[in-house]
């Protein structure tokens, strides 16, 4: 090699050390010296190597620093952790585990500066079976001793859950720090273990080590992480206490596991505390704030919590007030936020989608639920696993069944319809919408079943009026090895008051509580109740509402003023509605009942009575006559009296002719089901314009001949409709299904499934 070769060959190499030795040096920069480096054949200098790692690491790239260990002849220490430390610091875990299994496979022997890297990888993942192996590595290494080495195996077994093995641990600390024993007490909070956490804290108070707020911290968010919210409370009291300042994860955790128990004061000392510490501009202490207050439907607070911190228009914040105001039932005060969200062009996610999509479902806007998940999928916003469940209601509600197949199949191509909420969901759709079949094929297709679903799939034979099947599905339930619960008994006790079915009622409502051991609910004697009165026996229902544990509700007692409608008992249905008047008196539906069964025995005088009772509270019909029918993909909904819909001159000569051919047969309609003094011909005209009668026909009229019908109606299928559509249901050839507020009603051929018990 020539002088000049020799001087450019030492010139290349000096600038490319250069540049490596510079910890401002560019990505560019590093490539061009390594690239350098191997052309000059010093690659295998470990000291090079070392540096040229850590440039790489600085930059974040990776790739080429293995590229850089990979083009070393032989692996050592100083290379090997020096990636391993660089990608711990990034916590690039998975990384760290596969060079450090490298490094052991190349015969390197790891020192106490890479061990506790490798733990934390551990930690970080969950791995308890690598940590024991790095535990093992570290005893025959000789390194257990090493306070900072033990520290992170203490670490590792409190992130995996092993907390016997961490409490261990302590013992080849030789000088535990506040860090290191307060990683334990937080585990120990974690998994709800109150006794060994307050036994810690004895034990850092006999070392002499103060628990600090990362400390405290620790154990508030753990316990409530694990349900023990009182033991939340308590330790961000004891931290108040000592005069130690919460910071934002303080107080964020508090007023979570406030939101849980019954303590609004506490949590207003806690808001309070937030104000005087500053600690309002932080987003998760307003979202804890706001889902506080709405837990407790606390609405002014949770809107000024909002309101004192700007309105600040954070999405999470958002989330939360959506969520609250859903919870508080102001659907109108949510949708308003959300389109004010919308208007600012906020970057909307799943979570604000679903929270309000949940938020008109649960609360009777099912309509509009429907219409928010058609704009979500425009939006290009992927639906989740917690958004179909949320969905899936508002379609069974109004038997909207092309909606609900279409987000089954969309959870089919997602992946997500192993997911036992989703499934659970289905099912209720799918009964609600009166495929009982499709509602038992998603349940047997479950992987794995749980409560809620044999729950799910027993109510749904419930309101198909399916005795049979449901206690059987009762029955298989147990024998898979679930024990029924409260829940369970609901389903099937409705199952059988839609059959009368009073002996096998009464036997499980027995064994409930002397077999299972269940104390019965307010639901369960409300069932009870409805089995026994609309069977007829109205005295034995009354004598158990009598003796029930506890003061009856409206639930219970609107029970019995049903039935005694049914069977006329005019003198127990004037003690249930004197009752409902006093729990509510502000229900116009009591009133009309009671003045139905009046008008029912041309008992004009009753009946003038409670309309002068409404007019002194100022009371009208809330709640008319609606009901919905899915015809070529799209709702329609019908209500009462209305005649402002565009086929409405066809759906009434259609009636009208339906009428005629009825009473030509000898079917008359129930005139004494309209409570109006007026005449007869009146009457009629007002039963013609019930919803469900309406909601038929206007099927007859846009439906293929021969198709089936499904309609959902708001209200209790009155006995004129019922009687109406099963003739329909013979003279048109068709089935149909109505659901009303207590069971299906399939007709076919001029029969009805309840067997005219309803």
């Amino acid at each position: 090699m020539t002088n000049k070769s020799i001087i450019q060959f030492q010139s290349i190499r000096d600038a490319a050390l250069a540049i490596i030795s510079s910890a401002t040096s560019s990505l560019s920069q590093a490539r061009q010296a390594h690239a350098h480096i191997l052309k000059t054949g010093i690659a295998s200098s470990t000291a090079l190597s070392t540096k040229l790692l850590s440039l790489y690491a600085n930059h974040e790239s990776f790739d080429d620093a293995t590229l850089v260990l990979d083009s070393l002849p032989n692996l050592d220490l100083l290379s090997s952790s020096t990636l391993i430390n660089a990608l711990s610091k990034f916590n690039i875990s998975i990384r760290v585990l596969r060079e450090f299994s490298r490094m052991m496979s190349g015969g390197v022997i790891p020192d106490c500066y890479v061990l506790p890297a490798a733990a934390k990888a551990c930690a970080a993942l969950s791995a308890f079976e690598a940590g024991r192996q790095v535990h093992g590595l570290i005893s025959v290494c000789g390194y257990g001793s090493d306070s900072v080495v033990a520290s992170s195996l203490l670490h590792m077994y409190v992130r995996c859950g092993e907390l016997d093995n961490a409490h261990k641990m302590l013992v080849e600390i030789p000088e535990p720090n506040v860090i290191t024993l307060s990683a334990l007490a937080a585990g120990y909070a974690r998994n709800g273990l109150v006794d060994e956490a307050n036994t810690l804290l004895d034990e850092m108070e006999e070392l002499g080590i103060k628990p600090n707020v990362v400390s405290w911290k620790g154990m508030i968010a753990g316990f409530n992480h694990s349900g023990c919210f009182l033991q939340a409370v308590e330790m961000f009291r004891g931290m108040h206490s000592l005069g130690l300042k919460p910071d934002e994860g303080c107080i964020s955790s508090v007023l979570a596991a406030l939101a849980d128990i019954e303590d609004v004061t506490m949590g207003t000392q806690v808001h309070c505390c937030g104000i005087k510490q500053g600690l309002l501009s932080d987003k998760w202490v307003v979202t804890s704030l706001i889902d506080m207050y709405g837990k407790h439907a606390r609405s002014s607070e949770m809107i000024k919590g909002f309101d004192e911190v700007g309105g600040s228009m954070e999405l999470g914040a958002c989330n939360a007030l959506i969520a609250g105001l859903a919870r508080n039932g102001l659907v109108d005060d949510a949708l308003a936020l959300f389109q004010k969200m919308k208007d600012q062009a906020m970057d909307l996610n799943v979570v604000s989608w679903t929270s309000m999509i949940s938020c008109c479902s649960q609360n009777g806007r099912d309509m509009e639920a429907l219409q928010l998940f058609r704009e979500m999928q425009l939006a290009g916003v992927t639906p989740n696993a917690v958004t179909i469940p949320c969905l899936l209601p508002a379609c069974g509600n109004v038997a909207a069944l092309m909606h609900g197949k279409a987000a089954h199949c969309f959870s089919l191509r997602a992946g997500i319809t192993r997911d036992v909420y989703v499934s659970c969901a289905l099912i209720d759709m799918y009964a609600k919408c009166g495929k009982i079949r499709e509602s038992r094929l998603c349940f047997d297709v479950m992987p794995i079943k749980n409560m809620v679903s044999w729950n799910a799939m027993i109510s749904s034979y419930a309101i198909h009026g399916k005795p049979k099947e449901a206690m059987e599905m009762f029955d298989c339930m147990q024998r898979s090895g679930h024990n029924p619960d409260s829940i369970s008994f609901i389903g099937v006790l409705s199952a059988c008051s839609q059959k009368g079915l009073v002996d096998e009622g009464r036997n499980l409502f027995h064994a409930m509580s002397k077999v299972h051991r269940i104390r019965p609910k307010m639901e369960h004697y409300a069932s009870m109740v409805t089995l026994l009165s609309r069977a007829g026996e109205i005295e034995e229902a009354y004598f158990m509402i009598k003796s029930m544990p506890f003061e009856a509700d409206a639930c219970v007692w609107g029970a019995l003023l049903c039935s005694c409608r049914v069977h006329n008992n005019i003198e127990v249905a004037e003690v249930a509605a004197k009752k409902l008047f006093e729990l509510e008196p502000e229900n116009p539906g009591n009133y009309i009942l009671l003045s139905n069964i009046y008008s029912s025995n041309s008992m004009w005088n009753g009946v003038d009575r409670v309309k002068d009772l409404m007019k002194g509270k100022g009371l009208k019909k809330n709640h008319p006559g609606c009901s919905w029918i899915e015809v070529n993909n799209r709702l329609h909904m019908l209500l009462a009296g209305d005649r402002s819909l565009p086929q409405m001159t066809q759906i009434m000569e259609k009636l009208d002719a339906l009428s005629i051919e009825m009473k030509r047969l000898g079917l008359v309609p129930k005139t004494d089901l309209v409570m109006q003094d007026v005449e007869e011909q009146d009457k009629e005209q007002i039963l013609s314009g019930h919803s469900e009668k309406l909601a038929v026909v206007f099927g007859l009229l846009n439906t293929p001949p021969g198709s089936p019908l499904r309609v959902i109606k708001n209200l209790r299928i009155c006995s004129d409709c019922h009687t109406v559509i099963k003739f329909i249901s013979k003279y048109e050839g068709r089935e149909i299904l109505v659901r009303d507020t207590n069971r299906f009603h399939q007709f076919q051929d001029g029969e009805c499934s309840c067997r005219d018990f309803w």
